[in-house]
C-alpha cells in the first residue's frame, strides 16, 4: 500500500485532490447489519465545512454532499466495500498560478517535489487539508459501528492561540463556536482570531478527543499498542504536530506517586493514563489531545526559494483559514473512531472479545 489506506481490518482508503473533480473513499471490513444514516454522515461532514467560526474559516464554499455508491442495502451495511464520493465545486485554481514554481514555507511543496519530482501546486493537491473530508465520512461509518457497542467519541477545542479553555465539557462542545470545551472562553478566542487575522497571520491550538464506553482489553503488545495506533492516526492529519495520552507531557513533571492511577474495589481513582495501560485499554475513558500547528498559508511576506533554488519572497494569496480549528475537530474525532473500530475487529479476529 502506498500510504492511502488506514487500518488493518476496518480499512479506509481515500482518493482525490483539493482541486480535482472529486474526493472520495472506500470503507472495507465494516461488519454487515450496521445501520447507516445518510443524514448522520452528512452532519459530520457539515461540521468540517467552512463557516463554523466566522473569521477563522476559509471563504471557499463547498457543499460537501456525500454520494454513497455501494455497500448498503435498505439502510444497513452489507459487509461489502462501502464506496462514496464528494465532489469539488468551488475550486479557484488560478489563485495558485503565481506561485506554481515557489515553495511555500510550512507546506509540503518542497517535500512532494523531492519525493515525486513534480507536484500539484493547486492548493497543495493531495497534501491539502481538503483531503480530510474523506476521513470524516469514513469515521462516520466507524462511529455507526462503535455505537452498536456503546462506544462514543467526542471532541472539542481546549486551547486556541495560546489561550486555554480552563474547563472541559466535550458533550457541549458541538454547540459552541470553535467547538470550544467551555463557553466562557469563546469571546477571548474570537478577539484573538480578529487580532491575528488583522496582522495577516494565523494561529494553532489543542484539541481533546475522549472515547467513552471502551471496554478493557483493546490493543496489542509492543508495536501495535492502542496509544501508538491512536498517535499514528492523529499524526497522519497534516496540521497535527504533537499527540499526548492522558496526562501526557505533564506526567514528566510529577512524581510516580502522583501520576499512578490508584485502584480500589470500585475501580480506578484517577485517569492520568488516559484509559490505556501497557498499550491496552483499561476500561476507563480514552483521553487524547492533539497539538495543531498554525495554518502555513499567511499573507505576510516570507523568505523562501523556488524549485530552481533561487531565493525569493512570497505572500500567499487565495482563500485560507486563519486556524485549522474548528474544522479539524471532526477530523480528529473521525481518526479516533477509525482506530477504535479497527482495534475492536482485530480483537475479534484473534478470537477474543474485549471486556
Amino acid at each position: 500500500m502506498a500510504g492511502n489506506t488506514f487500518g488493518t481490518v476496518f480499512r479506509l482508503t481515500t482518493f482525490g485532490e483539493s482541486h480535482g473533480p472529486a474526493l472520495g473513499g472506500v470503507v472495507d471490513g465494516c461488519p454487515a447489519g450496521v445501520a447507516i444514516d445518510d443524514a448522520a454522515i452528512q452532519a459530520e461532514l457539515d461540521k468540517r465545512r467552512p463557516g463554523q467560526a466566522g473569521l477563522a474559516s476559509s471563504a471557499r464554499k463547498e457543499p460537501d454532499r456525500i454520494r454513497l455508491l455501494s455497500g448498503l442495502f435498505e439502510g444497513k451495511t452489507t459487509g461489502t466495500p462501502i464506496g462514496f464520493v464528494i465532489e469539488n465545486s468551488d475550486q479557484r485554481s488560478a489563485d495558485y498560478g503565481a506561485i506554481k514554481d515557489v515553495f511555500r514555507p510550512g507546506h509540503g511543496d518542497m517535500t512532494y517535489q523531492s519525493k515525486y519530482g513534480l507536484r500539484d501546486y493547486r492548493g497543495g493537491g493531495r497534501s491539502s487539508g481538503r483531503e480530510t473530508v474523506s476521513r470524516v465520512a469514513g469515521g462516520a461509518v466507524a462511529g455507526a459501528f462503535l455505537e452498536t457497542l456503546g462506544i462514543c467519541v467526542m471532541a472539542g477545542t481546549v486551547e486556541l492561540g495560546g489561550i486555554a479553555a480552563g474547563s472541559v465539557d466535550l458533550a457541549g462542545a458541538v454547540e459552541r463556536p470553535f467547538f470550544a470545551a467551555a463557553g466562557c472562553v469563546v469571546e477571548a478566542w474570537e478577539e484573538r482570531v480578529r487580532d491575528v487575522a488583522g496582522h495577516g497571520d494565523t494561529l494553532g491550538g489543542i484539541v481533546e478527543i475522549r472515547a467513552t464506553g471502551v471496554p478493557p482489553g483493546l490493543g496489542e503488545p509492543v508495536f501495535d499498542k492502542l496509544d501508538a495506533r491512536l498517535a499514528a492516526a492523529l499524526m497522519s492529519v497534516g496540521a497535527v504536530k504533537g499527540v499526548e495520552i492522558g496526562s501526557g507531557f505533564a506526567a514528566a513533571r510529577v512524581l510516580g506517586s502522583e501520576n499512578n492511577d490508584a485502584m480500589d474495589a470500585k475501580g480506578f481513582r484517577s485517569n492520568h493514563a488516559g484509559g490505556i495501560l501497557a498499550g491496552i485499554s483499561s476500561g476507563q475513558d480514552i483521553v487524547v489531545r492533539a497539538a495543531v500547528k498554525p495554518i502555513p498559508s499567511i499573507a505576510r511576506e516570507q523568505h523562501t526559494v523556488d524549485r530552481f533554488g533561487q531565493e525569493t519572497t512570497i505572500s500567499v494569496a487565495g482563500r485560507h483559514d486563519i486556524c485549522a480549528i474548528p474544522r479539524i475537530v471532526p477530523v480528529l474525532a473521525a481518526m479516533v473512531r477509525l482506530s477504535l473500530a479497527d482495534m475492536v475487529l482485530l480483537q475479534r479476529r484473534m478470537g477474543m472479545e474485549a471486556g
